[in-house]
């Protein structure tokens, strides 16, 4: 569709940088589809307070995230200077993506050597390259994901010939609308044909195009899923999270380069270190996070979250630090599924080795990988 060319074309390109108190300005951001091959990075936010001087072995880390509610974790550790205080005078430089696959082609361009990202690009990442590109280090965020539609849908059945946004072709949503499609017996092809048709849309132009009638809904994270809802009179079909046992299922994990690992692994450990602490913070001071989280969304899209809909988004989300890789095995089949994923063995996609020293290290219990743990 050309409305969903356009998106593609656009990218949120903000800079941000903090000063001696936790403020952040703006950041160089690359959204998905950009036209632009030059995006770049720029220093992360640096709060004053209990920050070490000492440093690790990497004078610098480039990390990558979203701006959603599902990346909380970055977003509210960064704001608050828990990363840096880890890394001391190893700086920060950060680059925001609308959706997983643009950050898998930064982290093989090697423009970043981490980022947060969902599961299935991970994957993608992973078997693409035979397993050298990435290792998944810790786990970050569950749930946060819905399918929201028009309000005269009611049913899978009334979504034969309508049009459904997704992200990013490839990213985690929409290897998840495509499978729950299919599990319901309608077809959808990676070039928006079948009973279905996916169109993969930045998520901000999502809620306009579904304002103005050109898309029936979207697999979509949060607070996108919540926006279109409250500003938009979507309703919401599928909640993700019911699908799964529990309710739980990884949105998030945090991956590393496997060549920066190997090199710097005490940079990684600082890096966990500081999500570690950002975890326990958020926990503790939820109402807190949620202000840091809508102060970054409005830093990087010019306008924040109705207080409704932030705290909408957060119940749909749970910060942790385990990657619940039991889940990554059936989103893997998912995406060879869908089409989008090639079948292929992703034993030693983990790395859990740092997370678990850490976690131990502060009277936390280990977690675990489900066997698919790097090789030794």
């Amino acid at each position: 569709m050309p409305a969903a060319r356009t998106s593609r074309r656009r990218s949120v390109r903000t800079a941000i940088t903090l000063a001696v108190l936790p403020v952040f300005a703006v950041l160089s951001a690359c959204g998905y589809g950009s036209d632009n091959k030059d995006d770049k990075t720029k220093p992360a936010a640096q709060a004053s307070g209990g920050q070490s001087s000492a440093g690790t072995s990497a004078s610098e880390i480039r990390l990558g995230f979203f701006a959603n509610v599902t990346h909380a974790t970055p977003l509210v550790g960064l704001k608050e200077g828990l990363y840096q205080k880890e890394l001391g005078s190893t700086s920060v430089k950060t680059q925001v993506f609308n959706a997983g696959p643009a950050a898998i082609e930064a982290l093989k361009g090697g423009s970043i050597d981490a980022t947060y990202i969902g599961p299935n690009p991970s994957i993608s990442g992973f078997t693409s390259t035979n397993g050298e590109l990435l290792r998944i280090v810790a786990g970050t965020t569950s749930g946060g994901a819905s399918l929201v539609v028009k309000p005269g849908i009611n049913s899978a059945a009334d979504l034969k010939g309508k049009k459904i946004a997704s992200p990013q072709l490839g990213g985690t949503q929409d290897v998840a609308v495509r499978s729950w499609l299919a599990s319901q017996g309608l077809k959808t092809d990676t070039k928006g044909g079948g009973d279905v048709s996916i169109v993969p849309t930045d998520n901000a132009q999502t809620l306009a195009l579904f304002k103005s009638g050109e898309l029936d809904g979207g697999w979509l994270p949060e607070p996108w899923a919540t926006r279109l809802v409250q500003e938009a009179g979507a309703k919401v079909l599928v909640d993700e999270r019911t699908l799964w046992p529990e309710g739980k299922f990884v949105t998030t994990n945090l991956i590393v380069r496997k060549k920066f690992l190997d090199e710097h692994p005490d940079t990684v450990e600082a890096l966990i270190k500081g999500q570690i602490a950002t975890t326990s913070w958020i926990q503790a001071n939820p109402d807190k996070a949620k202000t840091d989280v809508n102060d970054q969304l409005t830093a990087f899209t010019q306008k924040g979250l109705a207080p409704a809909v932030i705290d909408n988004a957060w119940k749909n989300i749970e910060v942790t630090n385990d990657p619940l890789a039991t889940s990554l095995l059936k989103l893997k089949d998912d995406g060879v599924k869908a089409g989008i994923t090639k079948d292929a063995d992703i034993h030693g996609i983990y790395d859990l080795t740092l997370l678990n020293k850490v976690l131990q290290a502060a009277g936390q219990p280990a977690v675990a990988d489900a066997g698919l743990g790097a090789k030794k």
